[in-house]
């Protein structure tokens, strides 16, 4: 799949820079020889081909920039989209678009949650010394080998009603 992503990604990018290159008289000559290619290849086959999805993604992606280029744009790719309909690619678009900022996230956001055994030894070190803040209890924990911030200290407690001192 990913070896033909590729192969694909490289005939776009070939006949991308092979029409930078051409002349303008050229490219008119070409893009007429390929419609009316098209158009014998619309007649002989009755249904669109099945393509790829890096096919159908370039597709979807350049009828966008092209329906965004020109006024009446709908109408030009009625005339220029004639294998697929223009209301499909677009709808290929839409959910390339719809797919790309729709995934679901790995994990929870923030910071790691804290263990139940060093929720307990907080609470155990703040009953014990009541006369520790946040940070000399955070200072005890750092010297036990556990990393975390005065902050978390201080959630932990406030968690549990403890007030500071």
């Amino acid at each position: 799949m990913v070896f033909w992503s590729l192969i694909h990604m490289l005939t776009f990018f070939l006949d991308f820079f092979t029409v930078l290159g051409a002349m303008n008289r050229d490219k008119d000559l070409e893009i007429i020889i390929l419609r009316k290619q098209l158009r014998i290849l619309q007649r002989k086959v009755k249904s669109p081909p099945r393509i790829s999805d890096p096919e159908r993604i370039i597709l979807a992606t350049l009828t966008d920039k092209f329906s965004h280029s020109t006024k009446d744009a709908k109408h030009h790719l009625y005339q220029v989209m004639l294998i697929f309909k223009p209301d499909t690619v677009l709808r290929w678009h839409r959910e390339i678009v719809r797919r790309k900022w729709t995934f679901k996230r790995k994990g929870k956001p923030g910071r790691p949650g804290i263990s139940s055994e060093l929720e307990a030894l907080i609470m155990r070190l703040a009953k014990e010394n009541p006369r520790w803040g946040y940070d000399k209890i955070h200072g005890e924990l750092l010297k036990l080998g556990h990393n975390l911030s005065a902050t978390s200290v201080r959630n932990v407690l406030k968690r549990h009603r403890i007030t500071p001192t």
